[in-house]
């Protein structure tokens, strides 16, 4: 079928379908509504998909890996578009991916499943401000203890520590303290399924979750 047809058929299966929005949209990517949707790209095709959702005026989006198949001009695009629905639409999304660094973009709650288990849930804010990576002399890895240390990446010379910690925490003698990113606190979560974080609910939500392999982000 065609765009147009998506949209008909779309808007003839649902009880409300802002037909406008999604012409209107469309039109703005410059996605032909004549063209088969087999022979639009794979960026079309999903910016087609999110906007026969949208166009239903949802609250609530669930986005099961959409961006998976999509190269990186494309999923940043779409990304963007599921940001925009969320600050000027209202709409709450629950995102599942395995693209850690797009979920620090868009995503305010974050839950990692390893394993059939939580391992980490909690605001992004909260759970970045309450972690840093100290930089320091890799014999002495061994020796800090006074905050969980959630993982350790060793070389011959220096190590690197995630921990359970704030800027405002001392820093061992010696050691340096850096900010994380949200991709390396999952990626250590990841690795080290034993040191789970479980704040209480919030609510916006994106979840990397496992398919049963270690140390492996899946949908």
């Amino acid at each position: 079928m065609s765009a147009t047809d998506m949209l008909h058929v779309t808007r003839n299966l649902n009880r409300r379908f802002d037909q406008h929005y999604a012409e209107t949209r469309l039109g703005e990517l410059g996605i032909p509504l004549k063209r088969k949707t087999g022979k639009l790209s794979g960026g079309q095709r999903a910016q087609l998909a999110l906007t026969l959702a949208l166009a239903r005026r949802p609250q609530l989006l669930v986005l099961d890996e959409p961006v998976a198949m999509l190269d990186p001009v494309a999923r940043h695009d779409f990304m963007a578009a599921v940001l925009t629905a969320m600050t000027d639409d209202g709409v709450s999304v629950v995102l599942s991916s395995h693209v850690l660094a797009d979920l620090e973009r868009v995503a305010d709650y974050l839950i990692l499943l390893s394993r059939g288990r939580v391992q980490v849930a909690g605001e992004v804010d909260g759970l970045l401000a309450s972690h840093r990576v100290l930089t320091g002399p890799a014999a002495e890895a061994d020796k800090y203890a006074e905050r969980p240390v959630v993982h350790v990446r060793r070389a011959e010379v220096q190590a690197h520590l995630l921990v359970q910690a704030t800027e405002d925490d001392p820093v061992p003698p010696g050691w340096e303290a850096h900010p994380v990113s949200l991709e390396e606190l999952a990626l250590a979560y990841l690795r080290e399924p034993g040191a789970a974080v479980l704040p209480g609910p919030a609510r916006g939500w994106a979840m990397p979750v496992d398919t049963g392999r270690p140390s492996e982000v899946a949908k």
